[in-house]
């Protein structure tokens, strides 16, 4: 009996480190000519912690190299694709005949895009045809037996909102009001997820300075405090999706989900832009993915993660415009990283607690970093969130690890902000967290927890 709880918690604890990935996603984008081959492309999603692509079209070598993998796929019907959908429920028969039928279930398709940031368009005969091409696309899938098993949206860029500072303000620019008001009751009817593209490299371009910088890199920073709720913010990924989650609620579309479609940095750009370069983007993305892990949520959403396509899976060389463009990939054409953000299943955590290290028992110096008392869980977060995004180990403080318990920020953010201070240089400005940690004498190891550190 005690060797079948084992097993089940065995089990169970895999089942969580596995489940906990799923919100982790990539963009798939095409527009260049020197791509790996879709098989190639499925073999390096599959050595990844990646369970989600998004495709802007739906190129059925990919859809096909995708299946069995489990990887869970967006295919996309283009802006020129839209006028088609509309005016002939044909059309959009023929669409699902040709994209969807022939790959599913075995290419796990879960949602199609109708257009791409067609509000910011501007092109009001395009706008007016939106929903009715989005309508028939979800026909088209009932009528294929494929109703609410694969939902239909659209992706929109932030523009739609108005306003977004502070996130408790959201609200949709009065233009697009009535049209986003009829798009959201099709998508609460049908149960798909608003789509959206926030960008927090994009503000700081927009307000360049440090304390800017470090908001938008979730780096240890003061944090800003929203005026209408008083809820300290220490991310502008946060302040963003909470602010969608602001216009939405403004409307009365309090259980339309939000869900991520497109975020990322650009490693490298020309020289007059302000903040493409391969810390950032490492900073960014790999603090991204250990907030995403840590499913603390965002302040409005909290306990759970949006689903989040990060952009992109490679560069895309054919793109025109600003450098930047053209330096959003993960990887390489030759399958290599570009920058390590943590997403390789050989750099995740183990999926069992490692055997602690004894400390030593008499330290002659003070050598580990705590927080200090009274620090808010916000700053804590973010401290947590940064520290995990260097490369330490934080898996001691995911589920089934030894250092796991008790399940509180405080009690995580202590674990990692010691490590990431026990690896790098030791200066005591390693453990300053933007002033909210400090060096102790005292031991923070308890029970089969670990800290590393201490001196002979």
């Amino acid at each position: 009996m005690a060797f079948s709880i084992l097993i089940f918690l065995y089990l169970l604890q895999s089942f969580n480190l596995a489940s906990s990935e799923s919100f982790i996603g990539v963009n798939y984008g095409q527009v260049a000519d020197n791509l790996p081959s879709p098989s190639a492309t499925a073999k390096l999603l599959q050595s990844t912690a990646v369970q989600k692509v998004r495709l802007y079209g739906a190129d059925p070598a990919i859809i096909r190299a995708l299946a069995n993998t489990g990887i869970e796929i967006v295919i996309g019907a283009a802006n020129g694709e839209i006028p088609a959908l509309a005016s002939d429920p044909n059309s959009a028969t023929q669409w699902i005949n040709s994209n969807v039928l022939p790959y599913y279930p075995a290419s796990k398709i879960i949602l199609i895009t109708v257009g791409n940031e067609v509000l910011l368009s501007n092109d009001q005969n395009l706008i007016s045809q939106l929903l009715p091409a989005m309508q028939n696309m979800q026909k088209a899938l009932s009528s294929a037996s494929l109703g609410g098993k694969v939902k239909v949206s659209t992706v929109h860029s932030m523009a739609i909102l108005s306003r977004s500072d502070p996130p408790s303000s959201g609200l949709f620019n009065p233009a697009y009001q009535d049209t986003m008001r009829r798009l959201l009751q099709f998508q609460k009817d049908n149960g798909s997820p608003l789509a959206v593209n926030p960008y927090p490299f994009f503000a700081y371009q927009s307000d360049p300075r440090p304390e800017t910088l470090a908001f938008c890199l979730f780096q240890p920073n003061s944090g800003r405090v929203d005026s209408g709720n008083g809820i300290k913010y220490m991310n502008m990924f946060d302040a963003q999706v909470d602010a969608v989650r602001s216009a939405l609620n403004a409307m009365g579309f309090i259980d339309v989900e939000i869900v991520v479609a497109e975020t990322g940095w650009p490693y490298k750009g020309d020289s007059n832009e302000v903040g493409p370069g391969i810390e950032n983007a490492r900073a960014y993305n790999g603090n991204l993915v250990a907030h995403l892990r840590s499913m603390v949520g965002t302040p409005l959403m909290p306990g759970k993660s949006v689903d989040t396509y990060i952009f992109a899976l490679y560069d895309e060389d054919l793109k025109s415009g600003p450098a930047s463009e053209r330096s959003f990939g993960l990887f390489k054409p030759d399958l290599s990283m570009t920058y390590d953000i943590g997403l390789s299943k050989s750099s995740l955590p183990p999926s069992t607690p490692k055997t602690p290290v004894t400390p030593s028992p008499k330290p002659t110096k003070a050598d580990w970093c705590v927080p200090k008392a009274g620090v808010s869980d916000a700053q804590l977060q973010a401290s947590l969130d940064y520290a995990c995004g260097q490369g330490i180990d934080c898996g001691p403080i995911q589920p089934g690890g030894a250092c796991f318990e008790p399940n509180t920020v405080a009690s995580h953010a202590s674990y990692a902000m010691n490590l990431y201070y026990q690896k790098s240089a030791k200066n005591p400005w390693n453990c300053d967290f933007s002033e909210t940690a400090t060096l102790t004498f005292k031991n923070p190891s308890y029970n089969g927890c670990t800290y590393p550190g201490g001196s002979a």
